[in-house]
């Protein structure tokens, strides 16, 4: 079986005390983990920061469409200036051949740029651009960082888990056939929903808060032979840092981490099997 190529990028060029790609190595290692049944593995994982050449235009990304890559990771840090028009057409391309794509940003306007990715954008809804079509919900959750504005859903502290409302589909099943129960949880998650008819939300949580449900993600299917799409309300799902405190966070995160993953470790392997699904979803087999 020839491997399928995944690409994992972000939208912001390397920075050290940032979210640089190299820290989501831990995603990286599950994914090129994962084997099938003749033990060789599934997944070929390249991992990279964004990397603008003097046009301002990142070279892998605008002509994803022409590569070998079978999904992209895409893991929005930008404040909505992330990803270029050539890109984005790039990208739009890269779907309508079939290519997977898994998008994921966090709270305020964090991967805004999001938004310009037709068929996707909608589904990312943020402060300034796009906002949840709910007047209801386009207020604060989170009270305690204030300067972080809505959508920033409370779902605990980075470290912790987050008990998910999941519902019946191939991304949320555990190997048993039940539903995956548990995500890394954060202090202030963003917002996403399914406003198409493509899109539905598999995954809701709840504020710790406000005690208001929010959706986690949202599986975006095939139409006219597109590639299936993810949007997931933030990248600390799958992040180093929340998966393992010790691994480290840029000195701008201002909250205290729990502790729940360093005592119920076993808990990570909802995740580590919801990642493990999305893989295999993204790229279904013909």
């Amino acid at each position: 079986m020839i491997p399928k190529k995944l690409l994992l990028q972000t939208t912001i060029q390397y920075t050290e005390d940032d979210w640089h790609i190299g820290r989501f190595s831990l995603l990286a290692e599950h994914l090129r983990s994962i084997t099938g049944d003749d033990g060789n593995p599934i997944y070929e994982v390249e991992s990279r920061d964004r990397e603008a050449s003097s046009d301002g235009v990142d070279p892998v990304l605008a002509s994803i469409d022409a590569s070998e890559f079978d999904q992209l990771w895409l893991f929005a840090l930008d404040m909505g200036d992330g990803l270029t028009k050539a890109e984005c057409e790039a990208i739009t391309r890269f779907r309508k051949r079939g290519g997977g794509l898994y998008t994921t940003r966090d709270h305020f306007d964090l991967g805004s740029s999001l938004c310009t990715l037709g068929g996707v954008g909608e589904a990312h809804y943020f402060n300034s651009s796009n906002p949840d079509p709910d007047p209801s919900r386009r207020r604060r959750d989170d009270q305690v960082t204030t300067s972080i504005d809505y959508p920033n859903y409370h779902s605990g502290a980075n470290g912790d888990f987050q008990k998910i409302l999941a519902r019946d589909h191939d991304l949320l099943r555990r190997p048993d056939d039940s539903l995956i129960q548990y995500f890394p949880a954060h202090p202030h998650e963003g917002g996403v929903g399914a406003p198409t008819d493509e899109a539905r939300v598999v995954a809701t949580g709840q504020s710790k808060v406000t005690g208001s449900d929010f959706n986690i993600i949202v599986a975006i299917e095939s139409a006219d032979g597109e590639g299936r799409a993810i949007a997931d309300s933030s990248f600390h799902h799958i992040v180093d840092y929340n998966w393992d405190i010790e691994a480290g966070c840029p000195s701008f995160l201002e909250e205290p981490p729990g502790d729940g993953y360093r005592r119920e470790p076993e808990k990570l392997d909802d995740i580590k099997q919801f990642v493990a699904n999305a893989a295999k979803w993204l790229s279904p087999e013909k």
